[in-house]
């Protein structure tokens, strides 16, 4: 072997160790910076590749999920899903959860919980049963684990997903746990969910964009949908991102955020069965001083002015449900909801028809 063999190696088992560190590095479970007070709480989302086929039900209870619609509602699946659904395995499904802030951090709170079984190692609950959200120095740290190797089966953990309560640029987001995909490129990912390549960039402390490799989990803020939710209500601030949907008042109120509505959140009576102890009915739903109920929209129009008035939701207490009227400006001819809107295009278009044909036959007779 020649004497320019050995550099060759050790510079190619360098630059072999230097990737794999690289990686190591990259594929580490992220924490979130959260700055806020440690008596923030919000709403957390995380993706979950699903190790092992399941369904519903089974995601729902490894993660704490008191009820099936919360799940539902993250994914935008119907409401009357059944909980024995199947989840294929390597699939991703969208975990909401509650969120805090402590020391500089954003963890859940309160759950998930898991419970150890025979068998566990604390990073093959890191790894394999969440999917590598969260590492198991996290887990150690969290719990106060003094050894990460003795662990008895029947100890429960709580299982810090990634999270932030954080503004952005002085405006409220979810921060969403997105699991970076094959193929994907910071780039891609920003004009998928509507933000910027520096912004990812920044909240991630990446310096390099194609430092990013497939399984990371990476802080991508959603724009949510505004509302008239009042801050003394008891599910205050409700912050729901584009396609998604919460059921709330005890179960009496579903809202939901589509980009398509102005970034207006959008609420309705959820019509579904109460599975809350607070109420056996629903309260009233009435806009005070108004005929509207809840979710119910008029148009009014003048010569200048056209308008859009709803009733809509602000909140609850444990007797009462908030509503208000809300007022934004709306154009003939292209609200698509607007029955006005509708009856005038409708009208036009029939006169459009009616004057052509009269001309054509205007000009048949003049023997045009």
């Amino acid at each position: 072997m020649g004497s320019t063999t050995y550099p060759a190696i050790l510079l190619s088992l360098f630059f072999i160790s230097a990737h794999l560190v690289a990686q190591s590095a990259a594929q580490t479970p992220p924490v979130f910076k959260c700055s806020t007070g440690a008596k923030t709480t919000c709403q957390g989302l995380v993706d979950y590749v699903v190790p092992n086929a399941t369904t519903l039900a089974g995601i729902q209870a490894l993660f704490g999920i008191k009820k099936l619609y919360t799940l539902l509602g993250a994914n935008n699946h119907p409401i009357t899903t059944p909980r024995n659904t199947t989840v294929a395995a390597k699939e991703t499904i969208k975990i909401p959860f509650p969120c805090s802030c402590f020391n500089g951090a954003g963890a859940s709170r309160g759950a998930p919980n898991y419970t150890v079984k025979p068998g566990d190692g604390l990073d093959h609950i890191a790894r394999e049963i969440f999917s590598n959200l969260v590492s198991y120095q996290r887990i150690a740290d969290v719990n106060r684990i003094p050894n990460v190797n003795l662990i008895q089966p029947g100890q429960t953990f709580t299982i810090p997903l990634p999270c932030s309560c954080d503004e952005l640029n002085g405006t409220q987001v979810v921060h969403y746990g997105h699991v970076v995909k094959i193929g994907n490129t910071v780039e891609g990912i920003a004009q998928e969910f509507g933000t910027t390549e520096e912004t990812i960039l920044k909240l991630n402390g990446i310096v390099n964009s194609t430092e990013i490799l497939a399984g990371q989990v990476l802080d991508v803020p959603l724009k949510v949908c505004s509302s008239s939710v009042r801050k003394d209500s008891l599910d205050s601030p409700i912050l729901l991102p584009n396609g998604t949907y919460v059921v709330t008042a005890n179960d009496c109120v579903k809202c939901s955020c589509d980009s398509s509505k102005n970034w207006t959140l959008q609420c309705e009576p959820a019509q579904i069965k109460l599975t809350n102890k607070t109420w056996s009915t629903c309260p009233s739903m009435q806009c005070s001083d108004s005929s509207l109920a809840l979710g119910n929209t008029t148009f009014t129009t003048t010569d200048s002015t056209c308008r859009a008035t709803t009733c809509s939701y602000a909140g609850f207490s444990n007797q009462t449900i908030f509503t208000t009227l809300l007022n934004q400006p709306t154009c003939l001819g292209t609200n698509p909801n607007n029955a006005y809107s509708k009856m005038g295009l409708g009208a036009w278009s029939w006169n459009y028809l009616f004057i052509s044909i009269h001309l054509v036959l205007i000009g048949i007779g003049l023997g045009l």
